[in-house]
């Protein structure tokens, strides 16, 4: 089965939301858009690739149990409830239901290195 993802963003859950805020506006030198106060905040750059890597057998200990970082990877996706399939039967379902958000749907789940997935569909 083939997914048409759309695109991919990282996102950071931030309780310190408005410091983070700026700490992006001057990192970047820019202004964040789209801008939801109290909810949301998007830097565009021009272009995003994710890695994924295997650690040096040395340093395999500093990667181990990186869960709950508070980093999530997003994915958006054409069709919510095909991506959700999907990943059921690749092995890793998803965490809970299918949420409507102010955005659109999304949907948790997680990676084999317990990193959260955002499956999102614009809508």
């Amino acid at each position: 089965m083939s997914i048409a993802y759309t695109d991919a963003f990282i996102t950071i859950g931030a309780t310190e939301y408005y410091e983070s805020i700026e700490f992006y506006r001057q990192l970047l030198g820019q202004e964040p858009q789209p801008y939801l106060p109290d909810t949301y905040a998007e830097f565009k750059l021009a272009e995003l690739r994710l890695g994924i890597f295997r650690p040096n057998t040395n340093n395999q200990q500093e990667f181990a149990n990186s869960a709950g970082s508070g980093m999530s990877i997003c994915l958006e996706v054409e069709n919510l409830e095909a991506a959700t399939a999907h990943l059921t039967a690749m092995g890793y379902p998803p965490s809970g239901e299918i949420m409507v958000a102010s955005h659109g749907r999304e949907i948790y789940a997680y990676d084999p290195a317990g990193n959260r997935l955002i499956l999102h569909q614009s809508g």
